[in-house]
């Protein structure tokens, strides 16, 4: 077979979420299949991180006007110069007019559903509209649906009223780069000059739940009585964001705990894993949750959500709160880190756990899934 797969953003020196997804799940592909003929196309970006092989070639796509313009003009005219059996588009959105197959990684219907809270982000709101347009659309034609988990399998089902045919889910992986370090601090401290830290993947995403989690901080420093404090390291925020949040909550006087060095590459994420003490992750709505997968693997205790596709992922044995619960959230935040059971529980269960998720088994299913459409 010939196979188009879409994977524009995975070139990006900042890469997120799906552009893990999609990268990590091609490079397995490309370990494990050498029958099929596969055309990656991408954005140009300076990170090079797919090297073409025998049977795999990268075509580079520019387009003036953005993402838009970039997926249903220039996109679907290169596709046609190839006329593969299958397109998969790897990121929620696909070209509105294609001869192909098609198949759809739809990872979440969240920007179908009622905002949990207003998102400031012009950015996001704009692929939010972008998303709630092309969608309803693209799902009418793909001759197949993949979503993360279980969870969002059922949720996009009853939404969208599809057949049970017309959807199914793959889980995702994790890298393996993400293992317990013996020496983070060479890395960590490029972020945080404490070695006593936890860490918080927060951004503007209302999702994120960053407003209750700084809430949940501020009162877990009250319940230390100001003794043996772990500071605060958030990736990917921005000090105004962190400033606007902590005034209107009222608890400006923990700033100085908190370290917010922006974006963290990937590379040094096990680093920073490895040395903190507990990961935060109280996501108000997921629909996978990968860095509860690499948090595990470094040997991280978490504590994070009992809402959406988290308990499916993270499992029995973790550590599952209600992420509203302020109170709770800071218990448990408190408990991990002066009870050491708990801490060596925790981790034994993490990396157990770990071993049910990988990204050879995520591009095993979906070559299956190939052959059947």
């Amino acid at each position: 077979m010939k196979i188009a797969i879409e994977a524009q953003r995975i070139f990006r020196i900042n890469k997120h979420g799906m552009d893990f997804v999609a990268l990590e799940t091609i490079r397995q592909i490309q370990t494990l299949d050498k029958k099929n003929e596969y055309y990656i196309f991408v954005a140009p970006g300076d990170d090079k991180c797919l090297e073409e092989s025998e049977n795999m070639k990268i075509i580079e796509l520019r387009a003036f006007g953005g993402y838009p313009i970039w997926e249903q003009v220039a996109l679907p005219l290169a596709i046609n110069k190839i006329d593969p059996d299958i397109v998969h588009c790897t990121s929620n959105t696909a070209p509105l007019f294609l001869k192909q197959k098609l198949i759809v990684t739809l990872h979440d219907i969240i920007f179908l559903e009622k905002k949990a809270q207003k998102n400031k982000s012009l950015y996001q709101n704009l692929g939010r509209l972008y998303r709630r347009l092309i969608v309803p659309k693209i799902i009418s034609k793909a001759s197949k649906v993949i979503t993360v988990s279980e969870f969002e399998c059922t949720r996009i089902k009853d939404f969208l009223n599809l057949k049970e045919d017309k959807i199914s889910y793959i889980h995702n992986g994790y890298n393996k780069h993400f293992t317990k370090k013996d020496n983070p601090k060479d890395i960590y401290k490029k972020y945080i000059d404490q070695d006593d830290y936890i860490f918080f993947l927060g951004n503007t995403d209302p999702k994120k739940n960053t407003d209750l989690t700084l809430c949940a901080y501020a009162k877990y420093i009250e319940k230390s009585n100001n003794k043996n404090i772990s500071c605060l390291l958030i990736a990917d925020l921005k000090e105004s964001t962190i400033d606007e949040l902590l005034k209107i909550n009222n608890i400006e006087w923990i700033k100085p705990f908190i370290y917010y060095p922006g974006y963290i590459p990937n590379a040094d994420l096990p680093y920073i894993y490895s040395g903190a003490k507990l990961f935060l992750y109280p996501s108000l709505r997921e629909s996978f949750g990968i860095p509860i997968l690499e948090a595990m693997a470094c040997g991280t205790p978490i504590i994070t959500s009992n809402t959406s596709a988290i308990p499916e992922i993270a499992g029995p044995g973790a550590i599952l709160v209600d992420p509203k619960n302020i109170d709770i959230l800071s218990d448990k935040i408190f408990l991990l880190l002066n009870n050491q059971e708990s801490r060596e529980k925790q981790i034994e269960y993490g990396l157990g756990r770990v071993k049910l998720f990988s990204w050879e088994k995520t591009a095993s299913e979906l070559i299956r899934l190939y052959k059947n459409i």
